[in-house]
């Protein structure tokens, strides 16, 4: 309600109408990600114009070269079906029913289609070719699927007063203007050429329609290509520029991909106590825990039928190191202080690989003090 009392009839929210995304003004260029995402939703820069163009393009040029022996083969055609009917009608021993005559339109539309083939076969080919050229190969139903979006109200007048529509406007007026203006010029060439039909058989009359046609399609088809290909352009820079991202969309999408800081976090935390864990239930089966004697610890097992070396079953520093040494003691498992050898191997080996070679003559020397020890029973 305002100062005089009165309730506005409409209320809306400029904000229907923002370009800007949430987090702030799209300035960001479009992650792979969204670009991947966009291209499996079928959304690509392509120009429909130049498809249209490329194809009307090689349909003329096919034609220029083709018409003679088009007209050739529809006259044959004609003649030829227009015969068969009247030796049906006029011989009396035939009986002309619905069944003949379907037969007839059957097998004149077969050869219709015969004859106009590879003209249909390189459209279909131009089209497809072109369309990859501008988007790559890749095939997505999802541009199938109904948006029920497409059904809101407001969508749909933003739609229609969109820089987009206004643009596709300009550019049907203009594609427009250049078909009448180009036929227009041509047929006033041509008017004195083609008042002469009636002194011209049927074959040339089809020869000289097909030729005015002809150049009158390339003309057209040419400037079509010059303006698809600056559609293209256009298509290329409005994609980009509707693709662009906020920079809390960026943040956004990288801590979906790479998952939030404080997740991970937690999630190498659960990794490493779960290897301590399995770290600690394996250090039982040492034959010895070589310390550096309070920073590191490192427990090794010898087994020459599952290893050719000794291998680290567990290792640690400082608060870990003490772990290890402790339940070192309560397994009665021989701890020996070697400061250099300690560091060595907690630098150098990782839990559940074996020694290198350089290490197997002074580890060599502790196990063999160690199963010297275990036989003669002292702990």
């Amino acid at each position: 309600m305002d100062e005089k009392g009165y309730m506005p009839l409409l209320q809306y929210n400029l904000q229907f109408f923002a370009k800007d995304g949430p987090g702030g003004e799209r300035t960001e260029p479009a992650s792979q990600k969204k670009l991947e995402d966009a291209r499996k939703d079928g959304k690509v820069a392509k120009s429909k114009e130049l498809v249209s163009a490329l194809s009307l393009l090689s349909l003329f040029l096919l034609l220029k070269f083709y018409t003679a022996s088009l007209g050739k083969s529809f006259i044959n055609l004609f003649a030829e079906v227009y015969n068969v009917f009247a030796d049906t009608v006029n011989d009396s021993k035939i009986e002309f029913s619905a069944v003949s005559a379907l037969n007839m339109i059957t097998y004149g539309l077969k050869n219709i289609l015969i004859i106009l083939l590879p003209i249909l076969l390189v459209a279909v080919a131009v089209a497809f070719v072109s369309n990859v050229f501008q988007v790559k190969w890749k095939i997505t139903g999802k541009p199938l699927q109904p948006k029920f979006d497409k059904f809101n109200p407001i969508n749909g007048f933003k739609r229609i007063f969109s820089a987009n529509t206004i643009v596709e406007l300009l550019k049907n007026i203009l594609m427009m203007a250049i078909i009448f203006y180009m036929a227009y010029s041509t047929l006033k060439d041509k008017y004195n050429y083609l008042m002469g039909f009636y002194e011209v058989s049927l074959n040339q009359a089809i020869v000289i329609i097909g030729d005015v046609v002809i150049d009158l399609g390339i003309k057209i088809s040419i400037v079509f290509l010059i303006i698809g290909f600056a559609d293209l352009l256009y298509q290329k820079y409005k994609f980009n520029n509707d693709m662009k991202m906020t920079k809390q969309e960026v943040k956004d999408e990288y801590k979906q991909m790479e998952g939030d800081p404080q997740i991970k976090g937690q999630r190498r935390q659960k990794m490493r106590e779960a290897s301590r864990r399995r770290m600690m239930s394996d250090l039982p089966k040492a034959d010895v825990v070589i310390t550096n004697p309070t920073h590191f610890a490192v427990a090794l097992k010898y087994d020459n039928t599952v290893a050719s070396a000794p291998v680290v079953l567990a290792k640690g520093a400082d608060f870990l190191a003490a772990q290890i040494k402790e339940k070192a003691k309560e397994c009665n498992i021989e701890i020996v202080e070697n400061r250099p050898l300690a560091r060595m191997l907690y630098n150098n080996v990782e839990i559940g690989e074996e020694i290198p070679q350089e290490l197997y003559q002074s580890v060599a020397e502790i196990l063999a003090m160690v199963y010297q020890a275990r036989d003669a029973g002292v702990t």
